[in-house]
């Protein structure tokens, strides 16, 4: 038993005290000693995970599920640089999560010791590195500096995005004082109250419109829990509704304004949404900042319909602007200011939204469909599910195709669209699930993932099956990186691939490689949905692998436009496509 108050025993105390239950990260010499202080208490959990990045999206998809805030532990060198690309998720998506790093000791700053990044005589500097994906960066140089640094990272944090503390292992071991010393809420997670810019003047304009008006619902609105504050707005205003990629479950699940639903709006979304903001009086974004993904085939119609706004982020396209920092309470004072004497005159029902989708070409090689697949999922799943969508052909069609879950988040990673986010996100957020009652969670997750995203960070499905979670992991196998297959084909004619795998059957190997993973093998359509009720049913973590094709095009609206007349080399890189989405 540690019987002095070190450094890592105030910060695992302090993160406690702040709410915090879970640091998810992979152990190594220069950050055990965390894991060892966190061993000593009660209401925290140190998750194992299989690779700094997975750590981090365990982080990030813990915050975004509800929690105020995810805690990311990686040691030194290579572990810490593997942690770079999903805290640049998070500091692109605006997601709250506190990296604590592992340093060597600070007695062989700059003397060649391994893993050295204190940036002193040539070495590589931790500290430019990590302010560039951070909106707050330390490194922590005396014991006595965490009573500062901390409760300012978890601030920073706070306000939407990563902060980070750069630990040195003699900084971790080094006595603080006694226990009580600085014990309490540090007040981060509150530290700042909530701004709410003057609501005036957005009501004002929402009581002039003349006319319908369509909302495009953001991600803020999940993290705020404001889903019901946001349907009564819009019940008030009888607007249509159309959420960002990113936000499928904010609006226009049951409950939540179906009947007005547009569906997804960019990119992957549905042209429908479109056309009703180019016939609306006004356009109002609700915590969305639109970007280029959200906003593909919008920006006309934004640019030409008078366009508010509310939430903590100024989004990209021009419009007017009030800032809130917790949209319950801003839509809350807004739907009573609209209400009663306030209400807009001669506003009706809106009749229902008809349904509208991308046409990809028709594909009648091998596997099973995007589109069909997705039906099955849409019949099987049931509410309360929270969906994770990784990147590529896959998660465009699920994205397009695939409804949110009543009571249940629909979770993508758009800020970097890291390839393999979901496997750790599905896991951070299925903890979340666990932490109010301090148990496993009863209700599951789906994971949905491509063979190329599975083959970068599928492993963590050990850790998912080490900690038993109710997580189906549903890997569509074309064999290939099928969204550079489809670029290929569409923008460089074909004439060669570099993007397609040998076969692989991944229920079968992964069956084989973990006993007790229930994990099956798909090639039918009409084998589908007893297969993914088999995998729904099971006792922890499952795996269904569903064969399809790398050659058929997804609802993906920069690849459709191609599809009739090839476009020439100067046009294959429309600004809203990525290299490897």
């Amino acid at each position: 038993m540690v019987n002095m108050h070190r450094v890592v025993d105030h910060i695992v105390g302090q993160l406690a005290a702040n709410g915090v239950t879970h640091i998810f990260g992979v152990d190594g010499a220069n950050i055990e000693d965390l894991y060892d202080a966190a061993y000593f208490r009660e209401d925290i959990t140190a998750v194992l995970a299989k690779h700094e990045f997975s750590a981090a999206t365990m982080a990030d998809g813990f915050s975004r599920s509800g929690g105020r805030i995810g805690v990311v532990a990686a040691t030194s060198g290579g572990g810490c640089l593997n942690a770079v690309p999903g805290l640049a998720e998070s500091l692109a998506s605006r997601v709250p999560v506190l990296a604590l790093i592992g340093q060597a000791p600070t007695t062989l700053d700059g003397r060649g010791a391994f893993q050295d990044t204190s940036g002193d005589n040539g070495s590589l500097d931790a500290h430019a590195l990590f302010s560039a994906v951070s909106l707050y960066c330390r490194r922590v140089l005396k014991p006595t500096d965490i009573l500062t640094a901390l409760p300012e990272a978890l601030a920073a944090a706070h306000t939407g995005g990563p902060a980070v503390l750069l630990l040195p292992k003699d900084i971790q071991q080094a006595e603080l004082g006694a226990p009580g010393a600085g014990n309490g809420r540090t007040g981060a997670a509150g530290s700042t109250m909530a701004r709410h810019c003057d609501l005036n003047a957005l009501e004002q304009a929402l009581r002039r419109a003349d006319g319908p008006i369509t909302v495009i619902a953001g991600e803020q609105v999940a993290r705020d829990d404001a889903r019901a504050e946001l349907e009564r707005l819009r019940s008030i205003l009888r607007a249509r509704v159309a959420t960002v990629p990113d936000a499928k479950d904010v609006a226009g699940t049951p409950g939540f304004g179906s009947s007005s639903a547009l569906g997804v709006a960019g990119v992957m979304g549905h042209p429908g949404v479109a056309v009703a903001a180019a016939q609306s009086a006004l356009c109002l974004l609700v915590g969305t900042r639109m970007t280029v993904t959200a906003r593909a085939g919008l920006d006309e119609a934004l640019a030409s319909v008078p366009t508010h706004s509310i939430g903590a982020q100024v989004p990209y396209p021009p419009c007017t602007h009030t800032h809130s920092d917790d949209l319950r309470v801003s839509l809350t004072l807004l739907a009573g200011a609209l209400s009663g004497p306030g209400r807009r005159a001669q506003v009706r029902v809106p009749d229902p939204a008809p349904p509208t989708e991308l046409r990809p070409p028709v594909h009648d090689g091998p596997g099973i469909r995007y589109r069909d697949a997705m039906r099955v999922l849409d019949d099987v799943l049931p509410d309360g599910t929270d969906i994770v969508v990784d990147a590529g052909n896959v998660g465009a069609s699920a994205i397009h195709h695939l409804p949110a879950r009543r009571d249940g988040r629909f979770m993508v990673a758009l800020g970097m669209g890291g390839m393999g986010y979901s496997f750790g996100a599905g896991i951070g957020m299925t903890f979340y699930r666990a932490a109010p009652a301090g148990m496993v969670p009863t209700r599951r997750t789906a994971v949905i993932a491509g063979d190329g995203s599975f083959f970068m960070h599928g492993m963590e499905i050990h850790t998912a099956l080490q900690y038993r979670l109710p997580i189906t992991f549903v890997l569509f196998d074309n064999h290939a990186h099928a969204m550079c297959v489809t670029r290929e084909q569409l923008f460089y004619e074909d004439r060669y691939s570099y993007n397609r795998f040998g076969p692989s059957r991944l229920g079968a190997g992964l069956a084989a490689m973990f006993p007790g993973l229930p994990a099956y093998d798909v090639a039918e359509i009409r084998h589908l949905p007893q297969a993914l009720g088999m995998a729904l049913d099971a006792d922890g973590p499952s795996v269904l692998s569903i064969e399809c094709s790398a050659d058929e095009i997804p609802p993906f609206a920069a690849f459709l436009t191609t599809t009739t007349s090839p476009p020439s080399i100067s046009e294959e890189n429309p600004s809203h496509v990525t290299a490897r989405a």
